[in-house]
């Protein structure tokens, strides 16, 4: 176990670099002063009224998907898995994967009560969670190529383009008003398609210009896989930084970058394998890179294996996420970080058989089980590193604090972006207001009694 530990050498050979940059980072791109001003109905500022300011969600984006929602063989199991994603998390990746939304041309599965398939929980369900919640959807993905539906496989690039628009049509009228980010292509480095598509030169171009069409008012996102936004060259003729230029050269509105980080090593390769990825200054180079395009960035896929339930392995694991969500949580450009699965023993290799799912579930040799990534045991047990998003989240960058206004009815704060819970004492009576501290606003509150 103690070898296994290597792993966080660059943490430990890089600390005073890392924890400058997590704790300036945050201290100037996190956080906001707030400017309060409490006066009476005349116009008049009133003194010497207590404040007490409790934060109560943060603007960033901290989320997992949600390809479990209601997927659980117990009851029990459901309310767990519902609990402890809403406990944290204020974002949800949901399926939207074309063979599963349409698996039959001209048969959808948006409606809640469609036909189940398993880790495909139909969108309306996943969005009347997230809305009973708080909890904001983030669509994954519109035009994923890999999981184009087997009914296009022999269509020629005019017939898939069509269906691809009729799918864009269908799926703005439903959700362009409820679902602000919308994830338009996502890893193009296959090296073979399922449709004749696929190999055309304009599409990644064409998807983006159809979305543009479609969800005007929406954030529209590129992703791709974990090795091509972290490792290359870091310059700009990298890969994906190179397709992503050409597509915004060619007219691609491309308002946000995903960039994926899935720890898929086995255990033999993990520390050979991670070295660029456990490195926080190669990280942040990365992360400066790829705001040279001046809009935001997006961790959309996090897996950090523990590779079994032993308490050293866990607490491994947990570490590794401390550093990695401090470091991306600093960094100016990101907006955005989104866990894989939140389960152990539910990712295996994806056959809709009921048989084979059964067979399967908690087999932690298959798919993605075999690394132990999720936040919860197979069980529903916890994990240290859920505790440890979460004491993140609601403990080291959360905002408590009192503050009295002065002789002219004025007070000030310094807290995390977000939405706050004010509560303002006048002679012995307590009033409640709500408040949003923005990075896009100038935070001037003007409260009247």
């Amino acid at each position: 176990m103690m070898e296994r530990k290597k792993v966080l050498e660059f943490f430990h050979e890089q600390k005073e670099f890392m924890e400058e940059k997590i704790n300036s980072g945050i201290e100037q791109y996190r956080k906001g002063y707030a400017d309060i001003l409490v006066k009476d109905s005349e116009g008049n500022p009133i003194p010497n009224a207590k404040i007490s300011v409790n934060q109560k969600s943060h603007n960033f984006k901290f989320g997992a998907n949600l390809f479990m929602l209601d997927e659980f063989e117990t009851e029990e199991k459901n309310k767990k898995y519902k609990k402890a994603f809403c406990e944290v998390f204020n974002m949800a990746t949901l399926p939207f994967y074309w063979n599963s939304t349409e698996p039959k041309k001209g048969q959808t599965r948006y409606d809640k009560n469609s036909e189940r398939l398993y880790r495909r929980p139909p969108i309306d369900l996943c969005m009347e969670f997230c809305e009973k919640h708080g909890i904001e959807p983030r669509e994954h993905a519109l035009a994923y190529e890999q999981f184009f539906p087997e009914w296009l496989k022999d269509a020629s690039v005019l017939e898939v383009k069509l269906a691809l628009e009729k799918r864009y049509r269908e799926i703005s009228e439903r959700y362009k008003d409820k679902i602000p980010t919308i994830e338009v292509t996502n890893e193009m480095q296959w090296e073979k398609g399922k449709t004749s598509f696929y190999d055309e030169p304009d599409f990644i171009e064409w998807c983006f210009k159809m979305a543009e069409k479609y969800f005007p008012s929406n954030q529209l996102v590129i992703n791709e896989g974990t090795n091509l936004p972290w490792t290359n060259s870091c310059r700009a003729t990298d890969q994906y930084y190179s397709y992503i230029e050409a597509n915004k050269l060619k007219g691609a509105r491309i308002d946000a970058i995903g960039m994926q980080y899935h720890m898929f090593f086995k255990d033999e390769e993990e520390y050979e394998k991670t070295r660029p990825y456990y490195n926080p200054k190669n990280l942040y180079k990365h992360m400066d890179l790829y705001s040279n395009f001046k809009v935001p960035l997006q961790v959309t896929e996090v897996t950090i294996p523990a590779y079994s339930n032993d308490e050293e392995d866990e607490e491994i694991q947990a570490k590794i996420i401390e550093m990695l969500y401090s470091i991306w949580f600093s960094h100016p450009s990101v907006e955005q970080i989104i866990y894989w699965n939140l389960v152990d023993g539910y990712a295996h290799i994806w056959d809709p058989s009921p048989e084979k799912i059964k067979k399967s579930q908690g087999d932690m040799t298959l798919g993605e089980n075999y690394y132990y990534g999720g936040l919860m045991r197979f069980d529903m047990a916890l994990k240290p590193a859920y505790y440890t998003i979460k004491n993140l989240i609601q403990n080291k960058w959360h905002t408590e604090t009192e503050v009295s206004t002065d002789s002219e009815g004025k007070a000030k704060f310094k807290g995390f972006y977000g939405k706050y819970i004010l509560k303002i004492e006048i002679n012995g009576v307590t009033t409640e207001k709500e408040i949003i501290l923005s990075s896009k606003s100038d935070n001037i509150f003007c409260l009247e009694f």
